[in-house]
């Protein structure tokens, strides 16, 4: 933990943003080092133009690279473009008009020029395509899809940029794959064959904001909350949801308080993470807790706290933060529990045969909890993309993550957003109260009572890019231990359960405990993911011997 962890930042915490403006249209790549090439993690390419790796080059390239696939796929629709308030989105997104103007291609910008939410840009392209032939999964020319720019919750210096298929959600590994091998030649090829233009003329403007807000009763029960009179505190963290909260406020006569309407591309306003750095992480208590300081303050003199419920986004706000007055900031996976339990007990209109899907990396109180409801559970390996089918054909309801991302049907039954929206998951915690009379961390503590109380943590270790390769492509008979912290192993897995694919490391279960280790995308680490229901330290054995049993592999 950095001493500084939780306060303010200061002006030697800022990055400099001329300077990293300046990068972006000067610094040209070194294509001899990978860190410098388009590469497409779970999340889009990211990367810093101070480090060579997000620069003005890799824009250009990767945009005629998804030109060059919707051209080979037949999509022939408009896509949908929008950026967070990151100091890097607003160069990259003038970057890539220019390029799809030039291609020809029909582009809906936001109509006021402002930041879009990652979720926003999933509502827009399946409202788009939902009347189409075959609909967002169809073959129909078409079809609509976009381009998200944005680095999610990453420091101000970062730089992301995402493509979304006419599905909705983040694309698939054959995809990305592509686009990025395609972006890749054109870079080695001096940008050759990459079209631009300076007149933007031909972008059209698209309502956003007005689209997303007015629907948000088709997928949350805002009368409720309106009706119950829940005090909401929103802090949209410097990110695309701040014009979005004070919007939601005032046409469903909510209230709600935008904590913070500020936006600054340095994110001067922030505390610092747990690491000293700037970071919109709405699932850290050091990056919220300003926010949570504000909830724990009494309101005015009240006797009461400033409000019943306060939530955080991150920058592009496909995560959500909750926050309540008894508990303070919630643990991500306690709130997906929490969401599980509620919705698949408050839908009517959602599919009988409706699943649960979570990541492999998620807690086990999701699969206690969805057993108790007799209810599917699908896990798969970390990436949304991987609910994305489910989302769109009503099969799975709800998909989670374990670092504070989720989407879920509409109330109806239909898909609403196949990317992460961080912006519904806040608004149903005020519902959860407003319905129940209870938090969300209330509700939890009934859950921990019925089912146990999991400890969980997430610890780092170094290794290279060989022993990266290597813990990707395991195989379960690698890994030779028979117990692990005392009971016996039930599972190896290398690949997810709830969909066969490979999970890009391994996962090692036994009765009341789990692991899972896989490498990072994007730096010389590999992460293990833990969780006991035997308590904090049995949790701390198993930690031990899992890094014992991948050092082993990484070693042998």
């Amino acid at each position: 933990m950095h001493p500084r962890a939780g306060q303010p930042a200061t002006a030697d915490d800022l990055t400099d943003i001329p300077a990293l403006l300046s990068a972006y249209r000067e610094v040209k790549p070194d294509l001899s080092d990978p860190g410098q090439r388009v590469t497409f993690g779970t999340s889009g390419h990211r990367g810093s133009s101070f480090d060579g790796a997000f620069n003005e080059d890799h824009i250009a390239a990767t945009t005629q690279a998804i030109v060059d696939y919707r051209s080979n796929n037949g999509i022939t629709g408009p896509l949908f473009i929008g950026r967070d308030p990151h100091a890097l989105s607003e160069p990259a997104e003038q970057t890539a008009l220019e390029v799809l103007v030039a291609n020809g291609v029909q582009v809906l910008a936001d109509a006021a020029g402002g930041f879009v939410p990652t979720p926003a840009i999933s509502v827009a392209i399946l409202d788009y395509n939902k009347n189409l032939p075959g609909g967002p999964t169809g073959t129909d020319t078409g079809r609509a899809d976009g381009i998200v720019i944005t680095p999610s919750h990453n420091p101000p210096r970062d730089g992301g940029f995402k493509y979304n298929p006419p599905t909705g959600g983040p694309a698939d590994a054959d995809a990305t794959n592509w686009i990025a091998d395609r972006a890749n030649e054109y870079l080695d090829k001096g940008l050759a064959g990459v079209r631009r233009t300076a007149d933007l003329g031909a972008v059209e403007k698209y309502d956003f904001l007005g689209r997303y807000v007015d629907a948000l009763p088709e997928v949350i029960d805002l009368e409720a909350i309106k009706r119950a009179g829940v005090k909401i505190g929103a802090d949209p963290m410097g990110g695309a949801s701040v014009e979005y909260w004070g919007r939601i406020g005032e046409v469903h006569g909510l209230d709600l308080t935008v904590v913070n309407p500020k936006t600054d591309p340095a994110f001067g306003f922030m505390t610092l993470d747990s690491d000293g750095k700037i970071r919109m992480d709405c699932s850290s208590p050091s990056a919220m807790a300003s926010l949570v300081s504000a909830v724990a303050g009494e309101g005015q003199g009240s006797g009461r706290p400033q409000f019943d419920i306060a939530t955080g986004n991150d920058a592009d706000s496909d995560r959500h933060g909750i926050v309540t007055p008894d508990a303070g900031l919630m643990n991500p996976n306690h709130y997906l529990a929490v969401a599980v339990d509620y919705l698949f007990s408050h839908r009517e209109g959602w599919p009988q045969a409706a699943a649960v899907g979570k990541t492999l990396v998620s807690s086990s109180m999701i699969d206690r909890v969805v057993a108790g409801l007799g209810r599917e559970l699908r896990e798969v390996p970390v990436g949304f993309k991987w609910f994305v089918s489910g989302l769109v054909d009503g099969s799975v309801g709800f998909g989670g993550e374990e670092s504070a991302g989720a989407s879920f049907l509409r109330r109806d039954g239909s898909v609403w957003s196949t990317d992460k929206d961080g912006i519904i998951a806040d608004l149903l915690a005020s519902e959860i109260l407003a319905v129940t009379g209870q938090t969300p961390s209330q509700r939890y503590a009934e859950l921990a009572d019925k089912y146990g109380s999991p400890a969980y943590s997430r610890i780092d270790a170094p290794a290279n890019r060989e022993q990266k390769e290597r813990l990707k492509k395991l195989a379960a008979s690698d890994v030779t231990a028979s117990e692990l912290a005392g009971e016996a192993i039930t599972a190896i897995l290398t690949e997810a359960p709830g969909n066969g694919a490979a999970i890009g490391g391994l996962k090692v279960t036994t009765k009341n405990a789990w692991f899972a280790a896989r490498p990072s995308g994007t730096e010389d680490k590999y992460k293990i993911y833990a969780e006991s229901f035997g308590g904090d330290e049995h949790l701390k054995r198993v930690l031990k011997e899992a890094q014992a049993v991948v050092s082993g592999v990484l070693e042998g």
